[in-house]
This record gives structure tokens, C-alpha cells and sequence, in this order.
């Protein structure tokens, strides 16, 4: 994934940084024991940080590990950050371990997305939801954003469709904000030109095939997070979605690789994937 960021010194690019995390020269000089006028000189070019300032200043920024590498590169040094691919030989336990949380979930579904959000491992929960999503969208590389909002994908059977589209674009949105990625940029304009598949071949209260519609399934659903509402063989299921991130990576492949998993938000979502997926 590039990163794209201004051609006019890393000085720019940290003041950037800073101004995006709404922290005073003076208190980023506290956190990463220097000076203000030491920030100031360095944020406007009179002073080139040393490769340990560059580091200290990017882990009080809480900037991203690709983005570091970035920094590094503007200040003339070596990037610090491998980036690994994730079938390298040297992947191997981090592979394992994806693998071993993933079907420890099921039945519940679950994926490991990437920087671009690009499946790079699901578990049988996730691929039975994706029953019936056209094949085209099911070709490698999978993307989650795509196969979730395509017209041909799952899209057409998630209840709250508006809200959870909403959402997910807003997720981008802030993505791309961290990261200013030309590619994540060309993805989100693609998805949210997707048209919203017509619902009006629905019953006018909102009831799928078993007669249950997407408001009793609400009513079902806790009120601490926003749900996931979809159809599935004829029933309504309710998930509530969590992402986890690996703790302080020093591989850019791993830091960019999420986990996202979905808890059934009631008693009958759960009983309806035990079923399916003993």
C-alpha cells in the first residue's frame, strides 16, 4: 500500500502530525524529552531531527509503523520497519496463530483483514454468510468492503443496510485520513458509488422469508453498539462486530492486519450458526 505524503521535508510532515493529533509544540517536547524550540526548529526545516528523534517524536504522535518509515526516509535514514510478507517462511507462527483464533470462533464468524482491506483468512462463519454472493466478488484478492457493499454481494441482505454502510465509509474515511493512501482513496470512491440494491421487492412491514422483520431482530439487540442485521437462509441474524489489532508491531504487514469478529447479539443468531456449523 503507497503512502503518498507532501514532497517538502519531514519538518511539514511531523507539524502535520502533530496538528492532527491537536498536541502543542510544548507538550510534544515534554513527551518526547526535548525542547519547544528544538519542535519548532525541526517542524520548519532549521534543524534535521537525529533518526532516535524522528522515532520518539513518531511514537508520541502515535503514528503509524508505515507512516514511520515514511518519516525516516524524509529525515534521510533507513527505513526501520520490515514489511514482511504474510506467506514468508518467517510468517509462520504468525500465520498459525490467526489460523487457531479464527476456528476457535466458530461457529461465530470471523476474518483477518489487511491494510486494504483484503481477506487474508476467514473462518466457516464468515464463509456461510457469503452464501450466495456472486463469484466474481469471490475471486482473489477478497475484499471485505467490496462483499459487503456490492449490489451482488451482501448488500442486498443486510436489513440496516443505510447505518451499517455508513458506518463502514466512515471507517474509511478515517483510515485514509491516517494513512493517505492513494489506493484506500480509489476503494472507498469505488464502494460508495455503489448503487443501493432496491428494496421494495420486501414486504411492506419489512419481513423475510420466515416472517420475522428487521425491527423485531433490533428489539433482540443490545443498544451498546450498532448491529449488523442480514438474512441468511431464510432468518434474521444479529451480530455485533469487534476489531483487534496486534500490540505494538514492529512488522508493517502485522501492524496493518485487523481481526474482526461477530458475536451473536441474541440467543437465536447463536442457535442458528450452532446448527449450521457444528
Amino acid at each position: 500500500m503507497t503512502t503518498v505524503f507532501p514532497d517538502t521535508g519531514v519538518g511539514p510532515l511531523l507539524r502535520d502530525w502533530r496538528e492532527r493529533r491537536r498536541i502543542s509544540q510544548l507538550d510534544l517536547a515534554l513527551r518526547a524529552d526535548s525542547s519547544a524550540r528544538h519542535i519548532s526548529f525541526i517542524e520548519t526545516g532549521r534543524s534535521r531531527p537525529s533518526e532516535d528523534m524522528v522515532l520518539r517524536l513518531a511514537e508520541q504522535l502515535d503514528i503509524p509503523v508505515r507512516e514511520r518509515n515514511a518519516l525516516l526516509m524524509m529525515a534521510g535514514y533507513a527505513p526501520r520497519y520490515a514489511q514482511t510478507p504474510l506467506d514468508d517462511p518467517a510468517m509462520a507462527s504468525v500465520r498459525d496463530g490467526l489460523d487457531r483464533l479464527l476456528a476457535g470462533y466458530e461457529p461465530y464468524p470471523a476474518l483477518v483483514v489487511d491494510g486494504r482491506y483484503d481477506v487474508v483468512a476467514a473462518n466457516r462463519g464468515i464463509a456461510l454468510l457469503m452464501e450466495g454472493v456472486a463469484e466474481e466478488l469471490l475471486t482473489p484478492p477478497l475484499n471485505a468492503m467490496r462483499i459487503t457493499l456490492h449490489p451482488a454481494g451482501l448488500a442486498p441482505r443486510i436489513r440496516n443496510l443505510a447505518e451499517w454502510r455508513a458506518d463502514l465509509l466512515t471507517q474509511m474515511e478515517r483510515q485514509i485520513a491516517l494513512v493517505r493512501s492513494p489506493e484506500l482513496r480509489t476503494l472507498y470512491e469505488e464502494v460508495a458509488a455503489y448503487p443501493v440494491p432496491d428494496r421494495a421487492d420486501r414486504d411492506a412491514d419489512g419481513r423475510g422469508a420466515d416472517g420475522r422483520g428487521a425491527d423485531r431482530a433490533r428489539e433482540r439487540t443490545p443498544s451498546f453498539a450498532l448491529p449488523l442485521v442480514i438474512e441468511h437462509g431464510g432468518q434474521v441474524l444479529s451480530f455485533i462486530a469487534s476489531i483487534a489489532t496486534f500490540n505494538t508491531p514492529m512488522d508493517v504487514t502485522v501492524a496493518e492486519l485487523a481481526i474482526e469478529t461477530f458475536l451473536p447479539a441474541d440467543r437465536e443468531t447463536a442457535a442458528y450458526l450452532r446448527e449450521r456449523l457444528p
